[in-house]
């Protein structure tokens, strides 16, 4: 059974391929399928991935908001998906805030590269603050 860490890796590789082909409901099956991810998990990875492609204008707008004088396309595509979940969890879920973040820096030190983490912290952190 997969974990909630092995999920939320498995969306950013969606949002990843996403970015550069359409959605693909038979690709999304067969990923998951080799991923062995099942069940509730397959829930909880469809609802992350389905809010997050149903809610992208908002999210984009809200993730530019926080990135100075950046623009969410400018930022890198493994970075921009894990942007993108850690902030749908943050307005759409009821996770808590600390395990977002904290999830959010463990896959980019995972699947980004070195400066990364620091910068998904950054705009993670103030999107936070502006909830609060």
């Amino acid at each position: 059974m997969a974990t909630r860490h092995q999920v939320r890796q498995s969306v950013v590789s969606l949002l990843y391929a996403f970015e550069f082909n359409e959605k693909n409901n038979e690709f999304l099956d067969e990923f998951l399928d080799e991923k062995k991810i099942r069940n509730e998990q397959k829930k909880f990875t469809l609802s992350l991935y389905q809010g997050i492609c149903e809610n992208l204008e908002k999210l984009d707008f809200q993730i530019n908001t926080h990135l100075n004088e950046n623009e969410i396309s400018k930022v890198a595509h493994i970075e921009r998906a894990i942007l993108r979940l850690g902030a749908y969890e943050l307005l759409y879920t009821d996770t808590t805030r600390a395990i977002i973040i904290n999830e959010a820096i463990e896959l980019a030190k995972e699947m980004a590269n070195d400066n990364s983490s620091k910068f998904i912290n950054g705009v993670l952190d103030s999107i936070t603050k502006a909830q609060l």
